[in-house]
């Protein structure tokens, strides 16, 4: 299949009245957020988006995209990939009172001015949604070793107790 790019702007109510179906990619560089969030994008975006209109009349968007980012392990350090895969199903409105009337399968997809919303940027905000809080290997791959893991206290060993440094204070306390 030839890599098509997705468009820009999209107006989901004529695409909905059309039942359009978009199959494309967003390049890597064209999602500078994502990029600012990991230490590189390493793949194209490749989305597939469906645009109709539901039982109940609301114009839905329902979709997935895939991409591949590289994050830093906060274990070890070391950048590794991790591929991201996310689906949705948005409902446009343009006013914000029919946002709190949407049905909870959906999520509000604000319009501008021009009843359009920007594809690429909410497929950005999708896979910046997906990225794990804390970033790491799994523990197979990840290069910090499994007995410098510590969970809980800190277990101490009998033998090496340090002396208490007030202990000369104590001492101190019974001469006088």
């Amino acid at each position: 299949m030839q890599k098509v790019k997705l468009p820009v702007e999209v107006e989901p109510f004529r695409a909905a009245k059309r039942r359009l179906d978009y199959q494309g990619i967003v390049p890597a560089g064209q999602m500078p957020r994502l990029a600012q969030a990991t230490l590189a994008v390493s793949k194209d975006a490749e989305a597939s988006i469906h645009f109709d209109i539901d039982p109940q009349g609301l114009t839905v968007m329902t979709g997935e995209a895939t991409t591949e980012v590289v994050l830093e392990c906060q274990r070890c350090g070391e950048p590794f990939n991790l591929a991201l895969h996310v689906e949705f199903q948005y409902a446009p409105v343009n006013d914000h009172q029919l946002m709190d009337e949407l049905p909870q399968a959906y999520e509000p997809l604000e319009l501008n001015e021009n009843g359009e919303f920007y594809l690429r940027q909410v497929l950005e905000d999708e896979f910046l949604l997906a990225l794990p809080l804390i970033a790491m290997h799994s523990l197979a791959d990840c290069k910090v070793q499994e007995q410098v893991r510590t969970f809980g206290e800190i277990p101490t060993q009998e033998g090496n107790m340090q002396p208490n440094p007030f202990a000369i204070l104590q001492s101190l306390k019974k001469e006088n």
